[in-house]
């Protein structure tokens, strides 16, 4: 009877210890990291939309019910979309002035560049279609070019055969103020004044739509 009694307080003595033992593993164990929740129900990307020929809102206005993420939103901040469009006044070539204040009730595509950009080449013939092709919508296209002469953005100009106005932001002041911190930059504004959409690129005609439908309402805009 006391050896059966002995072997079972063993036993019993044994499979308290293993329960202390296990119990220390899982108290030592690194807790696993739970994932952080976006604020305001925001889901965090990797990687800004922001880059080279990608428009930032491509977007919520052709997809009303989608839920747009943080990149979107530090893109449209570095394209001032949504805001007012800063202000711009610069001496046009061949003369007088550009001021955007005075195009307000006039959708308005204003591009920053430069001659020796070779997007910013690629791109003007097709700024040249659209500006052509809408031009019955009160559409204005304005380039602004970068700290360069005039006479040298003339010659560029007269080369591609451009129709729209091209003004000289000879100290770069204005691409400063609108943020323009690399060319080829579009912005576009409504007739309100309100900057709708931007990219940075080299773009093609299929970002150039998709801007231009941000701002021309109702209008079948193609690329």
């Amino acid at each position: 009877m006391w050896a059966r009694l002995s072997i079972v307080v063993g036993l019993l003595v044994g499979i308290a210890a293993a329960g202390l033992i296990l119990g220390g593993i899982f108290a030592l164990a690194p807790e696993t990291p739970q994932p952080v929740p976006a604020a305001s129900g925001v889901v965090e990307s990797a990687a800004p939309s922001s880059v080279a020929g990608v428009s930032p809102s491509a977007n919520p206005a052709a997809s009303p019910s989608a839920t747009p993420d943080a990149s979107s939103s530090v893109a449209d901040a570095a394209f001032h979309v949504g805001q007012p469009a800063p202000p711009l006044v610069l001496p046009r070539v061949g003369g007088g002035t550009i001021d955007l204040a005075s195009l307000r009730g006039k959708p308005v595509w204003v591009n920053f560049m430069a001659t020796w950009c070779p997007s910013c080449q690629d791109e003007f013939p097709l700024m040249n279609g659209f500006a052509t092709r809408y031009a019955d919508t009160g559409l204005t296209v304005i380039a602004v070019d970068v700290r360069e002469d005039e006479e040298a953005v003339a010659a560029f100009a007269k080369g591609l055969g451009v129709e729209f106005p091209l003004g000289l932001d000879t100290d770069g002041k204005a691409a400063k103020t609108w943020d323009a911190i690399a060319l080829p930059v579009h912005f576009w504004i409504d007739a309100e004044g309100i900057v709708r959409d931007g990219a940075l690129g080299g773009i093609g005609p299929d970002v150039m739509a998709d801007g231009l439908r941000t701002i021309l309402p109702g209008v079948d805009v193609t690329p």
